[in-house]
């Protein structure tokens, strides 16, 4: 019989297991296979250990999700230094809608599994900062955040699905052909609800947004 090449003792111990090594490890399958291969199980062989090991860190696909999500608006770039508050509270927006983009079936998860760590809570006093400093109320700016992060979200959720642009192809299609009989205020609007780049409908849509949560008191 021909003996072992080595003991167990000769091997390389492996790294203790940690949160934060999990999420890295989930977060570099996320970026080389998409996020429909970051599942416990995935990642316990990428770890080297069982997936029950893995709970003891993050109780669920979703909390990992959430985590690693965390991690990524880590990423973005810092508020811009020139422009309006209202320009820069924008641009921060509008950055954080672009990763989500990057990543939009992580953003579909999103809208369920809303993060916690300490990115999300920096993004969260960034906003909150920029609003105090247009003068908003306090209580409508802490409502309107959720409102800007929901809409952030949802707009890149939207585009999770495969064949997005063969969908808005289809209802293109649909409205041009509209009967002005039956679908009066369709009809005479269908050359403007096609109209805008997506960037111009992105920028009106969080002006909208901002202007209504700076106006618009929160109930008693």
């Amino acid at each position: 019989m021909t003996p072992p090449t080595g003991s167990r003792r000769e091997r390389p111990a492996k790294s203790a297991l940690t949160r934060e090594g999990i999420v890295a490890a989930a977060l570099a399958i996320l970026r080389a296979e998409g996020l429909r291969k970051v599942t416990m199980r995935r990642l316990a062989r990428e770890l080297d250990t069982g997936p029950a090991s893995l709970y003891v860190y993050v109780r669920s696909a979703d909390e990992l999700h959430a985590a690693v999500l965390d991690e990524l608006l880590g990423t973005l770039p810092p508020v811009p230094a020139e422009g309006t508050w209202r320009q820069r509270l924008e641009q921060v927006l509008t950055s954080c809608t672009a990763m989500l983009l990057a990543h939009a079936e992580l953003a579909r998860s999103a809208l369920t599994a809303r993060p916690s760590g300490p990115h999300y809570l920096h993004l969260i006093e960034t906003l909150l900062g920029l609003l105090a400093e247009g003068g908003v109320p306090r209580d409508r700016a802490a409502w309107g955040v959720d409102l800007l992060l929901q809409h952030a979200t949802a707009t890149a959720a939207e585009h999770a699905g495969e064949e997005p642009a063969d969908d808005w192809r289809t209802l293109a299609g649909v409205l041009r052909e509209v009967s002005g009989k039956t679908h009066p205020h369709i009809a005479d609007s269908t050359p403007v609800l096609l109209s805008g780049t997506p960037e111009n409908r992105l920028s009106w849509a969080f002006q909208t947004l901002i202007n209504g949560i700076e106006r618009t008191a929160v109930p008693e």
